[in-house]
């Protein structure tokens, strides 16, 4: 078979996620046949360098031998079972390991399938814990160019122009405040001031409010400091405001540490996990959360203050396993301590574009590297561009507009980062000329 061949039995059937299909009249999907490592393959024989880990998903390796191995372990034992009024042994030492490695004090879980479906449980487990505490709470605060995914909850509390206008009439209560517009205390100030006033006029209507801890990914990967979560920490707690830590991407060391939060050194009342929990295999996502909330539905069953959300394939015995393996590579490679020098890696790297005229700015925060080029117009699609170029030199690279931005699997060496990058510095500078 080839590639040809499958694109187009693809396009009679399948619509593809963020995609304008008409696009792929003139842009060919590329079929992947195998994976293995970094790389993907196609069924022409070509192969790419998966730059973004396959949608920010991917820690090990595609193929990894041991998460394969546990998968095919657990595949001999148990598929799957409901997860209410039943459990089983991956559940509850994933539940238990993820204690173990969050912040203090969030010490109950709630199992979920992906990320979105992670926030919705986040948002509702909030405004229902107000609820039962006599509070009615029903407006949600959220930063500016956020992005938490694309149920209607989650599109809610987003901050994503073209989802806001097309759904607006759909969606639940929600307010931004601004995000600090880079790392500089400066700007923490400034957006913690502007918090601060919106918390005066309407703090007691707030329920939660959800960031994304040092990283805004689908924002452009928008970078800001610690120092601001710290500050709004505090000025919410002084509201009785949950703070939801959406560490979808974020989590699982992406930023330099396990999870982002570690960097402001406080404890989420609500930490949503997914993406890179599975090491990009299966679906899966966790809620985290303190006794305190979960105390807050435990009753008599006549009192109805019982959580209301569940999910048919609720804690996965295959996700969770998948999970475990995942968890237990970082300590056996010192993922972390090996992350730090492949950043550097990155960091040197990233130098080397603002030689380029087209270049506004460079950022990183861990194993997160960003190029944004100036503002060229979105009609003219420069960053389709650079797409292109990459997959013609083997390279996965999928800007988010007119920023290009790295985040590979851990896996990769440093060759293959000098050429990932390589390749994003040549494709940027093609489309000067």
């Amino acid at each position: 078979m080839t590639n040809q061949e499958l694109m187009q039995r693809d396009i009679q059937h399948i619509w593809h996620p963020c995609t304008q299909m008409k696009d792929h009249e003139t842009l060919p999907i590329i079929p992947i046949k195998s994976a293995k490592g970094i790389w993907l393959y196609d069924f022409d024989g070509r192969k790419y360098l998966d730059a973004i880990s396959s949608w920010w998903v991917n820690l090990f390796g595609h193929s990894n031998p041991y998460i394969n191995s546990k998968i095919i372990e657990q595949t001999k034992n148990l598929e799957h079972t409901l997860l209410a009024g039943f459990t089983h042994l991956p559940a509850v030492e994933l539940a238990q390991k993820l204690v173990d490695i969050t912040p203090q004090g969030l010490e109950k879980v709630f199992f979920a399938d992906n990320g979105s479906s992670a926030i919705e449980v986040a948002l509702k487990m909030s405004y229902h814990t107000h609820k039962n505490q006599g509070e009615e709470r029903s407006l949600f605060l959220s930063l500016s160019n956020s992005y938490h995914g694309e149920t209607l909850g989650a599109l809610s509390v987003g901050d994503v122009a073209l989802y806001k206008s097309t759904y607006r009439p759909l969606l639940i209560h929600n307010i931004q405040t601004p995000v600090p517009k880079d790392k500089s205390l400066e700007a923490t100030n400034e957006a913690l001031f502007a918090l601060e006033n919106i918390l005066k006029k309407r703090g007691r209507e707030v329920s939660a409010l959800i960031i994304e801890p040092l990283v805004q990914g689908a924002g452009g990967m928008h970078m800001y400091g610690a120092e601001y979560i710290k500050g709004a920490y505090k000025l919410i707690k002084e509201y009785g405001i949950h703070l939801i830590a959406d560490e979808i991407m974020t989590g699982f060391g992406r930023t330099g540490t396990m999870f982002a939060c570690e960097q402001a050194n406080i404890t989420p009342d609500f930490m949503t996990l997914s993406k890179g929990l599975t090491g990009g295999y299966l679906p899966l996502s966790v809620v985290m959360t303190k006794n305190k909330i979960y105390e807050a539905f435990y009753c008599d069953y006549g009192e109805y203050k019982a959580f209301l959300h569940s999910h048919s394939y609720t804690g996965n015995p295959l996700a969770c396993s998948t999970a475990l393996a995942t968890l237990e590579l970082f300590e056996q490679e010192e993922t972390l301590k090996n992350n730090k020098n492949k950043s550097q890696k990155i960091a040197k790297n990233l130098k080397k574009f603002l030689n380029l005229s087209n270049v506004k700015s460079i950022r990183q925060t861990g194993m997160i590297g960003a190029v944004e080029m100036i503002d060229y117009p979105s009609s003219e699609r420069k960053g389709l561009e650079v797409y292109k170029y990459g997959l013609e030199n083997s390279v996965l690279i999928r800007p988010l507009g007119n920023v290009i931005y790295f985040m590979p699997p851990y896996i990769i060496n440093d060759d293959e980062i000098d050429m990932m990058m390589e390749v994003a510095y040549n494709g940027i500078a093609n489309i000067m000329n």
